[in-house]
């Protein structure tokens, strides 16, 4: 099986305390989603940003399921009412917390079609997901978010476990193999920026966005 994690990730880092900061940010742009954006279309291609808030905390829900023992990819993704967003992403933050919350995950293997390693680096692979959605959410609904550099920084330093090129062909056939051959492609092929952009720029492009939009 190609495997996707061809350089050294975070075995020996607690990827926890970025997830919290991550998990900050991503609260404080749905904080700001106003009333009537909520069916403006974001980035991300087929999602509106309550699409897009469903997603969001369907990400944690797979790391949760992850920590869990579960299968991620079974995950039925969040509905609410308009108004009660910033409830349900803090009550899904506290759960994946807790279930993250024993070290000895950390070392357990974990795998995904994307990577396969310990359970720190599984969980690190998720700061990118995590981070270019609220991106997507923060273009959806005019918002320019104070970037926190340290989960943007660890979410550039994942960046190797997803090849530069040909995207589509690895992931399905990593995913055939895995047995989970009606899972979506959640990656784009890389849009190419400066070597001098902005790292929240050079983040979202690594993962398919034209930040220049």
């Amino acid at each position: 099986m190609t495997d996707f994690s061809t350089a050294p990730a975070h075995a020996t880092v607690d990827p926890r305390p970025i997830l919290d900061r991550a998990i900050a940010t991503t609260g404080s742009v749905i904080a700001g989603v106003g009333p009537d954006q909520f069916s403006a279309a974001t980035p991300c291609p087929d999602m509106d940003v309550r699409t897009m808030l469903g997603h969001l905390v369907g990400v944690l829900d797979r790391m949760a399921a992850l920590a869990n023992g579960d299968d991620p990819f079974a995950v039925v993704e969040t509905h609410s009412p308009d108004d009660g967003w910033v409830e349900v992403w803090a009550a899904a933050g506290q759960r994946t917390a807790a279930t993250w919350r024993d070290d000895a995950l950390l070392e357990r293997p974990m795998a995904l079609p994307w990577i396969q390693g310990s359970g720190a680096e599984v969980l690190t692979s998720y700061f990118s997901e995590l981070t270019v959605h609220t991106w997507d959410l923060a273009v959806a609904t005019g918002q320019q978010p104070d970037w926190d550099d340290v989960v943007v920084t660890a979410a550039l330093d994942a960046r190797p476990i997803l090849p530069a090129e040909n995207r589509r062909a690895l992931f399905e056939q990593i995913s055939a193999a895995m047995g989970l051959a009606e899972v979506a492609l959640p990656f784009a092929e890389a849009v190419p920026v400066p070597a001098d952009a902005p790292a929240i720029d050079r983040l979202v492009a690594w993962n398919g966005r034209d930040p220049r939009r």
